[in-house]
């Protein structure tokens, strides 16, 4: 079965963002390139909400307009807005999530990153779907913003499998979700 990981980088106070979306207080560094270079290695598949993929594809735009703002990796866009359509290797989905997603881990394949989106991520963790949670934590208060975490129905418990300081005061940690069965 795929492992499906759930991450990114974060305010020490746990946001994603800004209000306004910008992540201009992140500490990009040679130590966390080489971590992210092998961190995408374990990717085919990548599902987002639709907040996120848009961000994405503003960020992730440049010269030109791409649908899939991570060439060669499948995405799937959860969006009960966006209009349908497959293409670049984007795939908009509008039905149940979690079913969507339960199958989707039976399929052979690498591993599935979980992009951002704290309000998507609440669904899969509350169906019990997400397998790994690494998170970048950046040393800043943001004090607002749009948030890693969202109230669940229930506590999620975590084993710690890593944790990796580096040299910008950025701390990575790792760690396995504890399976309700």
């Amino acid at each position: 079965m795929r492992k499906i990981v759930f991450g990114g980088a974060n305010s020490l106070d746990n946001y994603f963002a800004r209000k306004d979306g910008a992540v201009d207080w992140i500490l990009w560094g040679d130590e966390a390139a080489a971590v992210m270079a092998d961190y995408w290695k374990r990717f085919d598949t990548i599902l987002m909400g639709r907040k996120t993929y848009e961000a994405a594809i503003k960020y992730n735009s440049g010269k030109k307009k791409k649908r899939n703002p991570y060439p060669g990796i499948k995405s799937f866009v959860f969006s009960r807005t966006l209009p349908q359509y497959d293409n670049d290797g984007v795939e908009i989905v509008s039905d149940d999530a979690a079913g969507f997603v339960r199958k989707l881990k039976q399929e052979p394949g690498k591993e599935i990153c979980l992009m951002g989106g704290g309000d998507f991520a609440k669904t899969l963790f509350e169906a019990d779907l997400i397998d790994e949670i690494g998170f970048n934590i950046h040393p800043v208060l943001l004090g607002s913003g749009i948030p890693v975490f969202y109230e669940m129905q229930r506590q999620i418990d975590l084993d710690l499998i890593d944790c990796k300081p580096f040299k910008n005061g950025t701390i990575m940690v790792t760690y396995r979700v504890k399976h309700l069965s």
